[in-house]
């Protein structure tokens, strides 16, 4: 079953074509990498899939939907949630609260600004779950910004879960972590339930072959081949420009 298809998609700023002619389709439960250098058009394109960005031509549908003109809050209320490259947290909150905000923001009691959180059983149920699935039911009461890093990194993940998103966009997200943090991630996403349907764009490679079964290559703006990490890995093109000559030892995932 088709999750979401992007027809050529394109967005311009100015005389700029940060996007141009787009297309691809991406499976329910299927997990898929869109790489590229620097400029390639990655963070606008995801823009584009979770409405930050309205298109200058083309069409996004989600479930067979047509979302293209929908604004961020409706794609998220359907089903897609996003990561962000920079960690967006409350971060003199705890970690327990920024998730309980995190799961109050999808529910109807958001509106109810004078009832303490800690009257919502749901809440707390829902935010244990969160932290325990990401290895930080023990870090719960701790500032957020008295964790690590990578702890951050994988809490962010936690709040994209709160919505149970169908399609969940990670931009990133092992930026910034150490080898063996980055290898957490990998386990984090592979570990995802089959029926969230994973869009990550990322620069670690290790990530990427870790965790794809399908990469997308952008190169100012367009598409210049999709397929199996086998094939991405394979590639001349791919290899001269992105990776450089070097072999590429990741192994992809099964």
């Amino acid at each position: 079953m088709e999750a979401l298809r992007v027809e050529n998609l394109s967005k311009d700023f100015g005389g700029v074509h940060a996007v141009k002619d787009v297309s691809f389709k991406v499976d329910v439960g299927e997990h898929i990498a869109i790489i590229g250098p620097n400029g390639a058009g990655k963070t606008t394109l995801f823009n584009l899939l979770c409405g930050q960005l309205l298109s200058s031509a083309g069409r996004v549908y989600f479930l067979g939907q047509d979302i293209t003109s929908m604004p961020p809050h409706v794609r998220t209320h359907l089903g897609i949630a996003r990561s962000f490259q920079i960690a967006s947290l409350f971060l003199e909150l705890s970690v327990l609260k920024n998730t309980m905000l995190a799961v109050q923001g999808i529910r109807p009691s958001r509106f109810h600004i004078l009832r303490s959180a800690s009257s919502y059983k749901i809440l707390s149920v829902k935010a244990q779950s969160l932290l325990e699935s990401m290895g930080l039911w023990e870090k719960r009461n701790e500032i957020v910004n008295s964790i690590s890093y990578g702890e951050q990194r994988k809490l962010e993940i936690a709040l994209s879960l709160a919505s149970d998103p169908k399609i969940l966009l990670l931009d990133e997200p092992s930026c910034g972590l150490t080898a063996g943090e980055s290898a957490g991630i990998i386990n984090l996403i592979r570990n995802l339930r089959t029926k969230i349907t994973v869009i990550l764009v990322a620069h670690d490679m290790d990530l990427v072959f870790g965790v794809a079964q399908r990469i997308i290559v952008l190169h100012c703006g367009e598409v210049i081949i999709e397929g199996t990490c086998e094939t991405i890995r394979s590639h001349p093109k791919v290899k001269e420009i992105y990776m450089g000559k070097r072999e590429i030892s990741a192994k992809c995932s099964s």
